[in-house]
């Protein structure tokens, strides 16, 4: 099977030099309008597709991005490796603004997002007990070693609802109590639909300021994360242009089961399937419902 990488993050993450055969296309999926169209190219001899998470322009805040869409839309085009690139905060005196983190775990701490493809009518349970992909996160790790990034292997990330950052009692709780490393609004529902579309899925965090906990650095200043982003965004471009050669332009069946992730989720008895709702899961889990 051909690699075929997507990449979702923010703007400085796509304007990739030397991306052949470059195109914005629109995809079309039953879940509604991705956040954007998808920049399509190939770069290194394998496919890529690029997805501005909040659009162009910095369009939806972090509750109101189609996630489910965007997942669709990515499968649809016949992604098979995801990659999210996005700013996060630090609970981690070690893990400083400008440094990368490779996540391994979530806290789910979000309420008001669609978080399934399946629901009455086709229920599935997929496992996320390990919610991003092994073999993809050594890739983005060895990425970011590469390209002279300082890079954390592993973390806990809190995904919160936003858009309001947390108070300092929400992030004292989170560090000390909960111990997670990092914090963002965005990797969920993301990590859950991706694996839901057999998708492998790595985390990249790029960290931009130390949340609220730090009694050196006070409140979260909007001004001082925008130009950390900008530092991270041009070393977050040298991650991902990295990923193509140590991917490789073939790729064997995920080691981890990541694309069999739905053989044996779904529980609603054939005959009692909704048609409309398996319609729209086409493309998601159109290996398993045939």
């Amino acid at each position: 099977m051909d690699t075929y990488i997507g990449v979702i993050g923010g703007s400085g993450i796509y304007e990739i030099d030397g991306l052949e055969n470059a195109e914005w296309v629109t995809v079309e999926t039953p879940w509604g309008a991705p956040s954007d169209q998808i920049l399509t190219g190939v770069y290194d001899g394998v496919k890529m597709a690029f997805l501005p998470r909040h659009g162009r322009g910095h369009v939806h805040s972090p509750t109101t991005v189609p996630y489910r869409a965007n997942i669709d839309a990515l499968k649809r085009l016949g992604v098979t490796d995801v990659i999210s690139v996005s700013a996060c905060g630090s609970f981690r005196d070690e893990m400083a603004p400008g440094d990368f983190v490779i996540v391994d775990q979530f806290i789910d701490r979000t309420f008001a997002r669609e978080k399934s493809f399946f629901g009455t009518g086709c229920v599935a349970h997929v496992s996320v007990a390990h919610p991003t992909c092994p073999r993809l996160s050594e890739a983005c790790f060895t990425a970011a070693t590469d390209a002279g990034i300082k890079v954390h292997k592993g973390g806990t990330y809190l995904a919160m609802e936003g858009p309001q950052f947390s108070t300092l009692a929400e992030s004292k709780m989170y560090r000390e109590s909960w111990g997670c490393d990092v914090i963002g609004m965005t990797n969920m529902p993301e990590a859950k639909l991706a694996r839901e579309a057999e998708l492998c899925y790595a985390s990249v965090a790029m960290i931009t300021d130390y949340d609220s906990w730090h009694p050196d650095h006070g409140e979260v200043d909007v001004t001082e994360i925008i130009k950390t982003l900008v530092g991270n965004a041009d070393k977050g471009r040298d991650l991902v242009k990295r990923l193509p050669a140590l991917l490789g332009a073939e790729r064997d069946d995920c080691p981890h089961g990541c694309d069999k992730a739905l053989e044996f989720a779904i529980l609603t008895a054939p005959e009692k399937r909704d048609p409309a709702l398996v319609a729209k899961l086409d493309a998601v889990a159109g290996r398993v419902l045939g």
